[in-house]
């Protein structure tokens, strides 16, 4: 299944696709890239303790909120960890998170702390 969500001019928009095994193969198969060779991009490397620090933060973002929608939650995420991927990644650890309770919303998932 596929959401699409958003707006188009005033109008909002959120559309539900439907799609089976084949559909996925035919779609993917429009969409491979092949990548030019070149030399391998180095590793990228965090100092020891940032990613601890990131995750205590976004513990005390959602713990301060007390219930916080997955959209506004992203964006804070986003700009605290320096990319969108890194922003998800977040999203996902919290969903696994004890301490966190993922409710389903109107629109969009609730992160609700639960201590």
């Amino acid at each position: 299944m596929l959401r699409i969500r958003g707006t188009i001019g005033a109008w909002p928009v959120d559309l539900t696709i439907e799609m089976d095994a084949a559909d996925w193969q035919q779609l993917g198969a429009h969409l491979q890239v092949q990548a030019e060779p070149g030399p391998d991009p180095a590793p990228q490397t965090k100092p020891a303790g940032q990613g601890d620090a990131l995750w205590q933060t976004t513990l005390q973002l959602v713990q301060q909120a007390g219930q916080i929608s997955g959209p506004e939650l992203l964006g804070q995420l986003e700009g605290l960890a320096g990319s969108m991927a890194a922003g998800k990644r977040l999203l996902v650890r919290l969903r696994h998170c004890r301490e966190v309770r993922v409710e389903s919303g109107a629109d969009a998932p609730l992160y609700c702390w639960v201590g």
